[in-house]
């Protein structure tokens, strides 16, 4: 039992170490991922299929992740030529 909580400990450490250098939509697409997994795997639990429901959600936790990425990016990029646009303006 203690290896196992081991293992997970370090496997945690070098996932999240792993994140330090990606961009905000890489994150969110990862992080995306592995809770629609983590909730794919509950729910496929409960219906008989873990790993299926784990596939089905991580993919659409992914692909979800990722287009809230790109709409924040967008977001981010208006908010910036706006704020450009008005300091020039003045």
């Amino acid at each position: 039992m203690t290896k196992t909580v081991i293992a997970l400990m370090i496997a945690t450490c070098l996932v999240l170490g792993g994140c330090a250098g990606m961009s905000d939509t890489g994150q969110r697409t990862l992080s995306g991922g592995a809770m629609g997994a983590a909730g794919g795997a509950i729910i496929g639990a409960i219906a008989g299929n873990a790993a299926l429901g784990a596939a089905i959600g991580g993919a659409a936790g992914a692909g979800g992740g990722y287009l809230y990425g790109k709409h924040k990016e967008s977001e981010k990029s208006a908010y910036q030529q706006g704020y450009n646009a008005g300091k020039q303006s003045q």
